[in-house]
């Protein structure tokens, strides 16, 4: 029989597969075992040129197939953000002699090997090769400012809880350099430092910030659980901070302990980096947080409120996240998949008491506070995509979209949602509260029952969603659970302003941009006509957010062109204000003359609404609940 080229190529494919099997294996279980031995990491972070950290790592082993991984899900990512792209460059030796290693193609972020027998040590040496470019996703490796985050800089064995794997790390650092850290440093030679053994879980909780330019301030004196700010700046003039914006950082201290009863960490070092272009660095750790901010930070206190809110949120973490952790974001390694069901308490009331404590604590004004509040509000009130999908449903967005964000239509697709609409939904609950308890009770109760049990223990402590309803039960007596899913898995048009009004205050609309709203779009070098004609214009005159159905979409606009020209006038944004306010008495299109590559655009906007910018109004004859949530305690 004739076999034709197609099922002589199938059979050629079969012989080879039967000849070659696939090297796939299945990971081992992490099991709640001690590891052999403790690993030693020693990570060279001098290489600020080719922004390379040069890695080596022994590790204790026995006779028999071993699997190494490059961890992937780290806890507060919220997916499997760490690419195994950055590793390069491995080399594993067993006596001296090259051991050869082979990726498992089932899960590219595991590595095989057999270690030979009479070997009990294997070294190995690799790289973590950052990007040359910043994209505001990856660990600050800059010519004056460093953050090294150890998941990109680690291979462990499999088969057991990180919790059980010992490590001692020692890091190498550029000549002169300053270093914080929620590691304690065992010894210092040179510029090399070795750090106190610790687990595999506490080393990847604890990234170290280093730079020429560094000063610590403690915000405790005295305490036994000390907290301190650690400031790195790409200049010595950016350190210099008058004493009460330092009192301010002292109060968020003295408020949290208000508002939460307890210390879940021996000490807390909260990470600030200072630079002319932050990084998008904001992420919790147990005993610290990785802050990044622009320089001006302190000299330009009054018009930067807009990024006052990072700080107390990453702070906030430490008690919802870290110690109180959702189960399904618990994982017993660097490479089982999470689930973030949760991810509303976790982000989402973070997000509230991150915003509650920046006001209590004085760190932005009320009113700014307010002004925040309003954005927040408009933009979810005019996002379309809630017409299709559920605040729940966006919980799942880090690992679909892996945080590279922003998507090409957020308004549609809808990106982390969860936290600011979750902060409207912890509002709600929180006036509701007030309102049935006759102001006796609120939140605040909730936070103290809830994230301030079992003083001292720095262990996670894990909840479920019957266990956020359950505490709420008992501050306050009501159907908690129907009133929580209502709000999560209902798809509509409408965003959750119920307790913005419970609160005594109601979004309004005004053709004036206030100060706050001004400073915001000096923060983000930009223009926002969101809520007129709906797209925001950005650096280079480039279009950024486009909403989805606005008037300008139902134009033809998309982000990434640039903006010539409006009405045949040079853009500016003061040129766009002045067209959109003539248009209210118009009935002519806004032209805007756009370049799109190498072609040019004329799109006409038929708008006549004028400029809009939220702001919210008091309700006449209600309390002012909004007002005494954000009071100093």
């Amino acid at each position: 029989m004739r076999l034709n080229n197609s099922l002589l190529l199938f059979a050629a494919a079969l012989i080879a597969l039967a000849a070659h099997p696939t090297q796939a294996q299945s990971l081992p279980s992490a099991r709640d075992t001690a590891y052999l031995g403790p690993i030693t990491l020693h990570v060279d972070a001098t290489d600020l040129d080719h922004k390379v950290l040069q890695v080596r790592e022994t590790l204790p082993v026995r006779e028999g197939p071993l699997t190494l991984l490059y961890p992937q899900w780290i806890p507060g990512n919220h997916g499997p953000s760490n690419e195994v792209k950055r590793l390069a460059g491995l080399r594993i030796d067993a006596g001296g002699k090259p051991l050869s290693w082979k990726r498992d193609p089932a899960n590219l972020h595991a590595f095989n090997v057999d270690v030979p027998a009479g070997i009990s040590l294997l070294e190995l040496r690799y790289q973590q090769v950052l990007p040359l470019e910043p994209t505001g996703n990856d660990p600050m490796l800059a010519r004056k400012i460093i953050a090294v985050e150890w998941q990109g800089a680690v291979l462990y064995p499999a088969g057991h809880y990180v919790s059980r794997i010992e490590v001692d790390a020692t890091l190498r650092l550029p000549a002169g350099w300053h270093h914080a850290s929620a590691l304690r440093p065992a010894s210092a030679i040179g510029d090399e430092l070795r750090f106190e053994r610790v687990s595999l879980e506490t080393l990847v909780d604890s990234p170290v910030f280093a730079g020429r330019h560094f000063k610590r301030v403690d915000l405790d004196p005295g305490s036994v659980q000390p907290v301190f700010l650690d400031l790195f700046a790409e200049d010595g003039a950016s350190l210099e901070a008058t004493e009460a914006q330092m009192d301010s950082h002292r109060d968020l201290v003295r408020q949290a302990d208000r508002l939460f009863g307890a210390r879940h960490f021996a000490h807390y070092d909260l990470l600030l980096a200072l630079g002319e272009h932050p990084m998008r660095l904001g992420l919790e750790h147990h005993q610290s947080s990785e802050n990044s901010v622009k320089s001006g930070y302190f000299k330009d206190w009054s018009k930067n409120a807009v990024e006052r809110t990072l700080v107390p949120h990453e702070f906030a973490h430490s008690w919802n996240g870290k110690f109180r952790r959702p189960r399904d974001l618990w994982a017993p390694d660097f490479n089982t998949p999470t689930r973030n069901s949760l991810l509303w308490v976790y982000e989402g009331q973070t997000q509230y008491w991150g915003e509650v404590l920046a006001a209590r604590s004085g760190m932005v004004a009320i009113a700014d506070l307010r002004e925040r509040l309003a954005r927040k509000a408009a933009w979810l009130q005019n996002t379309p995509g809630r017409t299709w999908r559920s605040l729940q449903d966006t919980v799942h967005d880090d690992i679909i979209s892996g945080r590279q964000m922003p998507l090409e239509w957020n308004s549609w697709q809808r990106i982390e949602d969860y936290y600011d609409e979750g902060a409207l939904i912890w509002l709600d609950v929180d006036t509701r509260i007030r309102e049935l308890s006759g102001g006796q009770r609120s939140l605040d109760d909730f936070a103290r029952g809830f994230f301030g049990v079992e003083n001292g223990r720095v262990a996670p402590l894990l909840y479920t969603f019957d266990d956020v309803v359950a505490q709420l039960v008992r501050v306050q007596p009501f159907d908690w659970a129907s009133f929580l899913r209502g709000h999560l898995d209902r798809v509509g048009p409408d965003a959750p302003l119920d307790g913005l009004a419970r609160a005594g205050w109601h979004l309004d609309w005004t053709d004036k941009q206030s100060d706050y709203a001004k400073a915001v779009d000096t923060y983000r070098e930009a223009a926002d006509f969101a809520f007129s004609l709906g797209f925001s214009v950005g650096k280079e005159d480039r279009v950024g957010e486009v909403v989805w159905d606005s008037p300008a979409f139902r134009a033809g606009l998309t982000k990434g062109l640039t903006l010539l020209a409006v009405d045949l006038r040079a853009y500016k944004a003061e040129v766009l204000n002045d067209a959109i306010t003539a248009a209210v008495k118009g009935t002519q299109p806004i032209e805007l003359l756009l370049k799109d590559g190498s072609e040019y655009r004329l799109l006409r906007v038929d708008y006549h609404g004028g400029l809009r910018y939220p702001q919210l109004e008091r309700i006449e004859g209600t309390e002012d609940r909004l007002t005494a949530i954000l009071s100093a305690r």
